[in-house]
């Protein structure tokens, strides 16, 4: 079953799925291994590769070190059309349908495309929305667009529905890396009920009930990744979280 096909199907079972973003600049073996050693390693779905601004060239080797110890799903998560590797196994195709950049909503991904086509990547379609999560990110800077108003749900809510209208297959609302707000339970009931499409939410969780309200508010998969790089254990405890979410269905 194709990546994007697995997570409509969990969506449409109730089930609710845990993405890890790693950024390549500051991963290697020894945080792998440690992840590794982690029972909850095991309750993540996707593994996202990438991130807004990349410093340095190894993002290539971090998705095969990944691939080496694990047969979970890599997906990069790209900041330009600079950044793809045939070792993926899938790539977020973002556009940043919150903002008003031309480059972001179609112009880096018409340099990408024929890259694209021609390698064995699984192309996930994602209507990307920046919301702002208190404090400016690296995510609106180098985008060069406003976030959407943290209080402005229904603004959101519209966006998501053009976005599914358009053939985007998901969405994805993110406050950023860093930011001191995750995003709001109102706007993700509100994305939630106005679309179909899984809704991916990232950005600020930082606490495993915070995880917890989001699940329950709508979110289909959550996003963490600074804070676990500062506390691993976190996984652990948002893992239980979704189990907790997951096992009222059983």
């Amino acid at each position: 079953m194709k990546i994007i096909d697995e997570l409509c199907e969990r969506k449409k079972q109730g089930l609710k799925s845990l993405a890890l973003l790693v950024d390549p600049d500051k991963f290697d073996e020894q945080i792998l291994q440690k992840l590794l050693a982690l029972d909850a390693f095991a309750q993540v779905e996707w593994i996202l590769v990438g991130g807004s601004l990349i410093q340095g060239w190894n993002i290539g080797s971090t998705i095969q070190l990944i691939k080496a110890h694990t047969q979970k799903p890599v997906i990069i998560f790209p900041g330009s059309n600079m950044h793809i590797d045939s070792f993926a196994d899938g790539i977020l195709f973002l556009s940043l349908i919150s903002g008003k950049n031309p480059e972001f909503l179609i112009g880096q991904h018409i340099v990408a495309a024929p890259i694209l086509k021609k390698s064995k990547l699984q192309i996930l379609p994602t209507g990307y929305m920046l919301v702002e999560g208190g404090k400016p990110t690296t995510a609106s800077y180098m985008s060069n667009t406003t976030p959407l108003p943290h209080d402005k749900p229904e603004v959101a809510a519209c966006i998501a529905m053009a976005g599914e209208m358009l053939g985007l297959r998901m969405m994805y609302a993110d406050t950023g890396s860093g930011a001191d707000k995750s995003v709001s339970n109102a706007m993700i009931r509100m994305i939630t009920k106005s679309t179909d499409c899984p809704l991916v939410v990232g950005g600020g969780i930082r606490l495993p009930q915070r995880a917890l309200e989001m699940w329950e508010a709508g979110a289909d998969m959550l996003v963490v990744g600074n804070a676990i790089e500062e506390n691993p254990t976190l996984l652990s405890e948002i893992a239980e979280k979704k189990d907790f979410l997951n096992n009222r269905l059983l």
